[in-house]
C-alpha cells in the first residue's frame, strides 16, 4: 500500500473512532473525484503524505473536489511527518471556517 493510502485508512479509522463511524476510504473518479473520504456527510476531505507540501495546491485541490460533491465544506487532512495521525492538520479557506463558526453558532442557540 501506497504512503498516502496508508495515512487515508488511518484517517477514516481515526475519524471512525472519533464520531464519524461511517468514514471510508472513497474510491477515485478522475477529473470528479469527490475527496478522499466517504461517510463524512456535507464535506469533502482531501488526505494529503507528502514529503513537501503544497498547502495551497491542496486546498484547491480540496475546493475542486467540494464542487464535483456539491457540498457545502471542504478540508484538506495534511499528515506531519514523524507524528501520530491524530496530530494532522485540517486546513481549509477562512470564508469556509467563519461559516462553519456561524452556523455552529445558531445551533448553540437553537438548543438553548
Amino acid at each position: 500500500m501506497r504512503r498516502g493510502s496508508t495515512f487515508e485508512q488511518a484517517v477514516c479509522e481515526y475519524l471512525a473512532a472519533h464520531g464519524q463511524p461511517y468514514a471510508e476510504r472513497r474510491a477515485r473518479r478522475g477529473r470528479r473525484d469527490a475527496g478522499d473520504v466517504a461517510g463524512v456527510p456535507g464535506w469533502v476531505l482531501e488526505v494529503k503524505a507528502e514529503k513537501r507540501m503544497s498547502v495551497a495546491g491542496a486546498v484547491d485541490e480540496a475546493e475542486r473536489e467540494r464542487l464535483n460533491a456539491g457540498v457545502p465544506y471542504a478540508a484538506s487532512v495534511l499528515k506531519r511527518r514523524m507524528r501520530p495521525t491524530s496530530e494532522a492538520y485540517v486546513v481549509m479557506p477562512l470564508h469556509r471556517f467563519a461559516t462553519l463558526l456561524d452556523e455552529l453558532n445558531r445551533c448553540c442557540r437553537e438548543d438553548r
